[in-house]
């Protein structure tokens, strides 16, 4: 399938670090063409936006008006109340009124320096960065190809969607959410709608619960109540999961309250970092194995357990598409995280994939 129709079908893919949709794609498309999602970018096809768990996700453009509107009051509260803003002097209610200027100033594409010379001139006083960084994270903002490597540099830039994506109720909008979670991530519990959201779990609730005769129930490990769509496909339980080396943030790591579906407990605190960082990770059998780096040999593979001969060598397979993948856009992707590795222990490490 062509990569917006990828990107719908997985729901949202973590964009945190610009690199990981593409890494995220080609891990589930066969003969995926970066240049492909550089051009859904570019016309605004998929767009990357603070969304889910109050960071940046790709995401099928004709889902981001309900996406925001179902996100819009717990991204409002978070950043409302988060110091940054408040010690600016501002009030909630002074955010909300300065919005519609805003989003008029921001129906263009506007860099931070940009956005912050205009809330200078519009507040009269030198204003705070606190204020422009609430007004972009809470507000129907995305943003704007850059260029690069990944089609986002390190300076971005912002463009305002229409005033109607916030006239979308929240409600309709909250279902449209639970829905196309579940045909990403079903069958999956109340909780984990609230943990792959950050929304709170009584509206995740009342959302499926409207959803109504869409739905089946199904029981799951301990009793838990899954919920799925009805007639939605689901693999035998036999299938074949081959190794991949996953992104960072990768949405497949994040969308469970209940990380041991894909994470053995032991590793979970390994891969997920104590500042929040999720590091790129090997899946064998479709479990976190180890996790992966690049290197100026190749691929640097640290498994945290004794891995069969077979599963190496499918791994060299996967390092050495990878190292081709990369060479021509960022060969030392993730790199300012390397200091993750100092500290992981690991049964065996191998560099692959020359």
């Amino acid at each position: 399938m062509d990569v917006v129709d990828a990107v719908h079908r997985v729901v949202a893919l973590q964009a945190q670090e610009p690199a990981s949709p593409y890494v995220a794609l080609w891990n589930r498309l066969a003969q995926f063409d970066a240049a492909e999602l550089d051009r859904a970018f570019a016309e605004q096809a998929v767009l990357k936006a603070q969304l889910m768990r109050l960071t940046l996700h790709a995401v099928d453009a004709r889902d981001y008006p309900d996406f925001y509107q179902a996100m819009r009051i717990s991204l409002r509260a978070a950043r409302l109340n988060d110091r940054r803003f408040t010690r600016t002097g501002l009030s909630s209610a002074d955010a909300d009124a300065l919005m519609p200027e805003v989003l008029e100033f921001g129906s263009r594409p506007r860099t931070n320096a940009e956005a912050e010379a205009w809330l200078d001139e519009r507040l009269g006083v030198t204003a705070k960065p606190g204020v422009w960084w609430a007004l972009r994270q809470y507000g129907p903002f995305w943003h704007h190809p850059t260029g690069g490597a990944w089609s986002f540099g390190a300076r971005p830039s912002y463009v305002a969607a229409g005033r109607e994506v916030e006239a979308r109720d929240p409600a309709t909008s909250m279902q449209w959410l639970a829905r196309r979670y579940l045909e990403g991530f079903g069958p999956a519990t109340v909780q984990d709608l609230a943990q792959f959201s950050t929304i709170y779990r009584p509206p995740a609730r009342v959302a499926l619960a409207a959803l109504g005769e869409e739905l089946v129930k199904l029981e799951g490990p301990n009793g838990a109540q899954l919920f799925d769509l009805r007639g939605a496909l689901l693999p035998d339980e036999d299938t074949p999961a081959p190794p991949r080396l996953m992104a960072m943030w990768d949405s497949l790591l994040l969308a469970y309250v209940d990380r041991s579906r894909v994470i053995p407990p032991d590793y979970r605190k390994l891969v997920m970092r104590s500042n929040g960082d999720v590091l790129p990770a090997i899946l064998v059998d479709g479990y976190v194995a180890g996790v992966w780096r690049p290197s100026p040999a190749g691929i640097e593979i640290a498994a945290f357990q004794k891995l069969a001969r077979k599963d190496w060598t499918e791994l060299e397979a996967e390092a050495r598409a990878m190292v081709a993948f990369l060479a021509g856009r960022d060969p030392d992707v993730y790199r300012r995280y390397a200091h993750w590795w100092r500290t992981l222990p690991s049964r065996e490490v191998r560099v692959v994939g020359v």
